[in-house]
């Protein structure tokens, strides 16, 4: 079993930079593989970022790549994702959760766990 829980979610505007965290209760942790999904209002929930579970393998959905960067801290239980250089479109609520698989699924089907949300608000 493994609970998670973010943070660090807020409003900003376009151009500035949001660090989210999720952290993980349960000693099983380091054997998932991690990411990070969001949902804006109306749409589906879509992967932004995958980290395996030993970190040495990093996924990102085209849209943020090169903008966000996905990290995790094994003996911490955590998992970050850096936001730099956000976008009006970034305007969701993120998700963290973690997967059996060896490497982050892109699907949410896939994972096992999920958090329950942070807001994150992009406006000019």
């Amino acid at each position: 079993q493994v609970q998670l829980v973010e943070s660090g979610g807020g409003s900003v505007q376009p151009g500035e930079s949001l660090r989210l965290s999720c952290a993980a209760s349960g000693r099983t942790f380091t054997t998932y593989a991690m990411g990070w999904f969001r949902q804006a209002p109306g749409k589906e929930r879509e992967f932004v970022a995958g980290i395996s579970w030993s970190g040495g393998y990093t996924n990102y959905a085209v849209s943020v790549k090169g903008r966000f960067t996905i990290s995790r801290d094994n003996a911490k239980n955590t998992v970050y994702l850096q936001m730099n250089t956000l976008k009006l479109e970034d305007t969701a609520v993120y998700y963290c959760g973690a997967s059996a698989a060896v490497v982050a699924p892109n699907r949410s089907l896939e994972y096992d766990y999920w958090g329950q949300g942070t807001q994150v608000t992009v406006s000019s």
